[in-house]
């Protein structure tokens, strides 16, 4: 992910125009001043779209769509209704009270003092974050989850991407029961792409994209959706690599989806649009991979079409975000999201960088082309010269530096795309590439479809590889392939792009959630790369994990139908992984263990996640005080509940006591307490007890130490204390982590919950 930015893409054409008229201004104008003047007056003309948060009239909270839009346009300054174009560009119902306009900032200013309007501003533009991995998690064809669950049929999967490639094998209504009676939804494709049983539905909410239709012109939305709940697609390789069958997490639950992004970004409007939509056409999971900086609950379109969903009973999984390593980086932090981090499969696509002395650094290349011949050829660091746009490969500056025939070092970094630097080596004549890593990306490596022989390798490797050149006169090289290998017994291990917290706007809740699976991950695309049917394409990022766990919920939903969206939550989170597969602590992407920020309760574990024992479940309404605890206004509250809120009359409570499955604290010089209270969804006449892992220089008391239930959906509560201890057995530690574990008697569920201290 990156930084939203908050230009006005949509106003680019009225901007060059404007440029334009200043020009000729500057030359016709008496003056440089009059000039201004006019540019100015041209520049408060402009149009650019405003989200509009309002309040309604006692009694309009019934409003039919023709009647609220019509409501929603009376309000527009009067100026706006006299043009003979559209102004109102959504009106919204479901996510939130209010609407998005085109608007110019005379306008826009004009409304604030409008007794209905709440607040006003202008959108901004969020990013997306961008056939082995249900297999590596336990999902293949007759295992129970997968059985139990009927592969999610009957399960409708909204996802809000780039849109759809509706032709694509992976979305064929063969064999798919009808939709559930309660779908609402509709399909806006022609004849010639047209929907079925298997996608459901598909609207556009970009326009002047594909001539407003839903087709996917950028490849993520085909990927994640397929992701989340592709068919099983049999021959599903790239470039040969990582051949087998194909399959979402749930491939027999339905797809409905919603196009709000393109390529320059996903518009906000768009984004409340279409989770507006989601919600009145019926879906029971939302999927988003995409997102921006932090924001505040009440101005976060994600946080807000979430809260919305979840008191419709819809699960909302969002990816954490690719601004990883750094701590404090995430996206998409309120508690009644699922916010999935990213990690490795036990899969790689091996290509190794063979060097002249004999040593050979494991890397990864999706390109794996077989005539290329595996012999020794001249090596050089594209950066010898001291030229940082050369050591990135960047885009022309490899056209004075001589690499006729040879194998090229180049460094990952300088904005530039890991294929683009590639593509400068082959027009500059090298036969080859080995990519090294920046020191933060450490050991993550992706196989990407290259354009020539290549090889990703860890920075590490790439700091020997100089070090070689840098001994010898004449240094070589070559790249062996070695095709696909599964196996990775570090798997997973924290993928160094994944988002980190602690959570920025609510820091008494520990996120990400969980991680799952986000590095080299394959599924389908609009067009083939490599002219093979079905067309794959192998990508990295959060945006690849929070599908997986999109389609996971989707399962569970099938399962336990009675279960809210903060049970299937809490199943998840309480039944992951905190080990790889060798035992050890998961890793991150220097291979050292990884910290709670970065897999916040561990890697999924779907299997045990359909039985967990028991649940920390969260009603819509427990949000209450919990907001009104983060110092937000009764108004601000509001526009997130969609109802009057007065927070002076709500028992207030810090946002540690919301009854989140995990714990965090920013602690000092005093104790403090919590309680939690859990469900018991396993069997009756059952008795836990707790195992702790207590913080370094935290002492903890947790009581009652045994909870027995004797019913089915039975509740207990349990306080727990945190103490501090001496500081100076804190050494140099900012934060420390433990955890709190209820293992029942009968040895047949673990249920954990993960606890970060930040030590003030």
């Amino acid at each position: 992910m990156t930084e939203a930015k908050h230009g006005k893409p949509s106003n680019s054409m009225e901007l060059t125009l404007l440029l334009a008229f200043v020009f000729i201004l500057t030359f016709c104008a008496t003056s440089a001043q009059e000039a201004m003047e006019m540019v100015v007056e041209n520049e408060s003309n402009l149009l650019t779209t405003y989200i509009v948060y309002v309040q309604k009239p006692q009694g309009e909270d019934s409003l039919e769509y023709d009647d609220l839009h019509g409501w929603y346009n009376s309000l527009l300054p009067e100026s706006a209704k006299t043009q003979n174009q559209q102004r109102l560009v959504f009106s919204y119902r479901n996510v939130v009270s209010g609407f998005a306009a085109k608007l110019t900032a005379e306008e826009a200013k004009s409304m604030q003092g409008r007794e209905e309007v709440v607040s006003i501003r202008a959108e901004r533009i969020l990013s997306l974050h961008t056939t082995h991995s249900p297999g590596f998690m336990g999902l293949q064809t007759g295992f129970p989850l997968w059985r139990g669950s009927n592969y999610g049929k009957g399960i409708i999967v909204g996802v809000l991407d780039t849109g759809i490639n509706p032709s694509h094998p992976s979305f064929s209504g063969e064999g798919m029961p009808s939709p559930p009676a309660k779908w609402k939804g509709h399909c806006e494709f022609t004849k010639q792409r047209t929907c079925n049983n298997k996608l459901i539905g598909a609207r556009s909410f970009v326009k002047n994209s594909s001539r407003d239709l839903p087709f996917d012109d950028v490849g993520h939305g085909t990927h994640t959706a397929s992701t989340a709940a592709g068919r099983f697609v049999q021959g599903a390789s790239i470039f040969g690599n990582a051949n087998g069958t194909a399959a979402g997490m749930a491939p027999f639950a339905h797809l409905a989806i919603y196009k709000v992004c393109q390529l320059d970004g996903c518009y906000e409007s768009a984004i409340i649009a279409g989770m507006d939509a989601a919600i009145e056409d019926g879906v029971d999971i939302l999927s988003l991979s995409l997102g921006g900086p932090p924001f505040e609950f009440f101005e976060d379109p994600i946080a807000l079409g979430a809260f919305a969903a979840i008191r419709n009973g819809i699960f909302v999984s969002c990816s954490a975000g690719n601004e990883g390593p750094g701590y404090s980086t995430l996206s998409n932090e309120a508690p009644w999201i699922l916010t999935v981090g990213a990690s490795s499969i036990d899969r790689k696509i091996s290509a190794s960088a063979k060097l002249g002395n004999g040593k050979e650094f494991h890397g990864e290349s999706a390109f794996q082309p077989k005539d290329f011949a595996p012999t020794l050829l001249p090596l050089v660091y594209a950066g010898e010269n001291g030229n940082e746009s050369c050591a990135f490969c960047a885009p022309g500056s490899l056209e004075s530096v001589d690499v006729q025939g040879k194998v090229v070092l180049c460094e990952i970094g300088g904005d530039i795309a890991r294929i683009d630097k590639g593509q400068e080596v082959k027009n500059a004549g090298g036969a080859a590439m080995i990519l090294m890593n920046s020191e933060i990306r450490g050991y993550t490596t992706l196989a990407d479809p290259h354009v020539l022989p290549a090889a990703h390798v860890s920075y590490q490797a790439g700091l020997e590889i100089k070090e070689y050149i840098n001994s010898t006169s004449a240094p070589t090289a070559t790249v062996l392939f070695r095709g696909t290998i599964i196996g990775d017994p570090f798997a997973p291990v924290v993928a160094s792009f994944s988002s980190r917290g602690p959570n920025n706007v609510s820091p008494g809740i520990l996120k990400p959630d969980i991680i799952g699976p986000g590095l080299n991950i394959l599924a389908a695309w609009p067009v083939s790369l490599d002219h093979a049917f079905p067309p794959m394409n192998m990508i990295s990022g959060t945006s690849m994990s929070c599908p997986h766990l999109s389609g996971i919920a989707a399962l569970l939903k099938n399962s336990h139908p009675d279960w809210s969206p903060a049970a299937i939550k809490s199943a998840i989170m309480t039944t992951a992984h905190r080990a790889n597969l060798e035992g050890e602590p998961i890793l991150d992407q220097w291979l050292e263990p990884a910290d709670v920020f970065a897999t916040g309760s561990g890697h999924v574990n779907p299997l045990q996640a359909n039985d967990p024992g028991l649940i920390y479940d969260i009603e819509p309404n427990d949000y209450i005080p919990y907001l009104c605890g983060l110092g937000y206004t009764d108004k601000q509250v509001g526009t997130i509940l969609q109802q009057k809120v007065r927070c002076s009359e709500v028992k207030i409570i810090p946002e540690t006591q919301l009854n989140y499955p995990s714990f965090s604290i920013e602690m000092g010089n005093t104790s403090q307490s919590y309680t939690r209270t859990v469900t018991n969804v396993g069997p009756a006449n059952s008795t836990y007890v707790v195992e702790v892992e207590v913080p370094l220089a935290v002492e903890m008391s947790i009581s009652p130490a045994t909870l027995t239930f004797q019913e089915v959906k039975e509740k207990l509560t349990y306080l727990v204390e945190f103490i501090p201890e001496d500081e100076s057995l804190r050494g140099n530690n900012t934060f420390v982590q433990g955890s709190i574990k209820w293992v029942s008697l009968s040895g047949e569920y673990s249920v954990s919950i993960p606890i970060s201290v930040i030590f003030n």
